[in-house]
């Protein structure tokens, strides 16, 4: 990475520039007209002025520097004010596939591993999951875990949203590479050597508060566990605390590769 010459880096993350609002958008022309919620957000949430400076992203890496150029009844429109970055993607890529909790915590879970640089994100039915989500409740839970996801990233400033996957069982996880089970057995999750992992990725399972049945247990038998600690988490803590250790683990190995 070529350096400016006062010896830093140029910005390659929407978190360098410092910025009114982030924005994940379709599109990152030259010119973009920022409409809908998105819009009347800018314009009566944040008051965005004339000049103020917003970066727009779209959601898969690319993003720019924009400055307030009109403001009209729920619009903004931008202007470019630099040149087209391209947030880098992370490897290994982390994938979290928790279990289903009650209420609003799957909400939570998806918010808080989108800000910690999660890549990917699959709720999972397991056997002693609480919630059980009918083919209906799953496709609406689905369109607003990806709206939490999209919205984390705005928060957050982030260039990339995570990917959030359909439902899905142990059984179908078991055809992911790079397998590993978050379980108090296992031995630390810090010493996951994560270049094993760089070509194909890495994917976690976090298991329900009640634990993985006897048949689940039987399908990952054969898959490595690592461990949080002594003590039993909540799954949306386990969740939360095993993508912690991972991304600034990721973000260690990255810095010194």
């Amino acid at each position: 990475m070529d350096r400016t010459p006062d010896g830093h880096r140029p910005p390659r993350f929407p978190a360098d520039v410092a910025a009114a609002a982030h924005v994940v958008w379709t599109t990152v022309a030259p010119q973009v007209m920022i409409d809908g919620d998105a819009g009347h957000h800018l314009r009566r949430v944040l008051r965005l002025r004339i000049g103020e400076v917003v970066t727009v992203a779209d959601g898969t890496g690319r993003w720019r520097p924009y400055r307030v150029a009109d403001l009209g009844e729920g619009t903004v429109t931008l202007a470019s004010d630099g040149d087209l970055e391209a947030e880098p993607p992370p490897r290994p890529a982390i994938t979290v596939a928790f279990s289903l909790t009650k209420r609003d915590k799957p909400e939570l879970v998806v918010q808080k591993l989108t800000e910690l640089g999660v890549d990917r994100i699959v709720p999972v039915a397991t056997d002693r999951s609480v919630v059980r989500w009918d083919e209906r409740h799953a496709a609406a839970a689905l369109v607003r875990l990806r709206r939490v996801a999209r919205e984390a990233c705005e928060q957050c400033r982030r260039a990339r949203v995570p990917e959030v996957a359909e439902l899905t069982s142990i059984a179908e996880l078991l055809t992911e590479p790079g397998l590993i089970v978050a379980d108090r057995a296992g031995a630390s999750v810090l010493d996951v050597d994560l270049s094993v992992h760089e070509a194909h990725g890495l994917v976690v399972i976090v298991g329900p508060e009640g634990g993985f049945s006897a048949a689940e247990k039987g399908l990952l038998s054969d898959i490595t566990v690592v461990s949080l600690g002594d003590h039993v988490l909540r799954a949306e803590t386990a969740a939360l605390a095993v993508a912690a250790c991972l991304t600034a683990q990721r973000a260690r190995y990255y810095n010194s590769a």
